[in-house]
């Protein structure tokens, strides 16, 4: 049955069901969901987990002993699987059937997939994993819901904030989650009471975004060549996290090329940015950058950010914070041999 995120902490007041499907791309929402039946399963005895990261290679009879093998230090255990592409293989599909319909008590599996479209939700295997368990589906917040959303999160820290407030922080995040959550913690930091004024978040921001991977990305995009490698040095002097600036890009450039591709095929910029939801204050930079830099462009950039991931986990040599400044340095404009 599908359960909606919020009426999730209810459904737990039942009796648990073997099997919870969490699918979405919004990462801070699927995260919080996992973690909420995750604690929830482990308040009812279920102290045990096993996580699987399901690839290409991955062998799925490791769940299978996993399901009927005791454990020295916990009666009751949970699955979880994370599944990056979404729809297993045919011998994943019989093995995730075959814990359906062989369910113990005492075993509970944890189902972690990207958004499924239409198709894979009506598909046969899905439908009977489906009415067996609890399928929480993730959906993404709308811009006409974050102020309600952002508040709430305030709300839930003992904060009060203005809707001034609250709207300098959703211009300032652009709808991204995930720092919406890291901001308004760090604002409950620094605020001397439980109200948060529009001054609070503007001047806060301004102190702790000096160097912050969203000023680099719209700098490199904006063709702001100075800008790009000011920010860049200020993130590297300041340490911050390369994996998690690496995702971000990624990401970006991901919609970016989306985007190059819907101009190259004829589609004006100013109907490609309203298809693509791209807020009013970064129209100007996205649309800057689609005039300068290509499909192909972008695609190589794309790489080069997957070359910077394999230069961090070591697979490759190189000082990926020196490939990060080449990266960014050519997408703002600068020619690079």
């Amino acid at each position: 049955m599908k359960v909606y995120p919020e009426k999730l902490s209810a459904h737990f007041s039942k009796p648990n069901a073997p099997l919870y499907i969490v699918s979405g791309d919004e990462p801070l929402l699927v995260q919080e969901s996992c973690d909420l039946i995750r604690d929830a399963l482990k308040k009812k005895g279920f102290s045990e987990r096993e996580l699987f990261h399901v690839d290409a290679s991955f062998d799925w009879e490791e769940v299978l002993f996993s399901t009927n093998s005791m454990s020295l230090f916990a009666e009751q255990k949970l699955l979880e699987l994370r599944l990056p592409k979404g729809k297993p293989s045919d011998v994943g599909i019989q093995a995730l059937t075959s814990f359906i319909e062989d369910a113990s008590p005492d075993n509970c599996m944890l189902l972690v997939l990207p958004k499924l479209d239409k198709k894979t939700q009506n598909a046969a295997w899905f439908k009977k994993l489906e009415s067996a368990g609890v399928f929480v589906q993730i959906w993404p917040i709308e811009l006409k819901s974050l102020p309600a959303w952002v508040g709430g999160r305030f709300r839930q820290l003992g904060l009060s904030a203005s809707p001034e407030a609250i709207a300098a922080l959703i211009d300032r995040v652009e709808g991204n989650l995930l720092a919406d959550s890291q901001e308004i913690e760090r604002l409950r930091l620094i605020s001397n009471d439980d109200q948060v004024s529009v001054e609070l978040v503007v001047d806060g921001v301004s102190d702790s975004a000096r160097y912050d991977v969203f000023g680099l990305i719209d700098a490199a995009l904006s063709q702001d060549t100075k800008r790009t490698l000011k920010v860049v040095q200020g993130l590297r002097a300041e340490n911050t996290e390369m994996m998690y600036l690496t995702n971000m890009l990624s990401r970006e450039l991901r919609t970016m090329i989306s985007m190059s591709l819907a101009v190259r095929e004829g589609q004006r910029i100013d109907a490609v940015l309203k298809s693509y939801r791209v807020w009013t204050k970064r129209k100007s930079i996205v649309g800057s950058c689609l005039q300068h830099r290509s499909a192909d462009a972008l695609q190589r950039c794309l790489q080069w950010v997957g070359k910077i991931d394999q230069q961090v986990k070591g697979i490759q040599a190189g000082d990926p914070w020196d490939e990060m400044e080449r990266l960014v340095l050519f997408l703002s404009g600068k020619r690079i041999l």
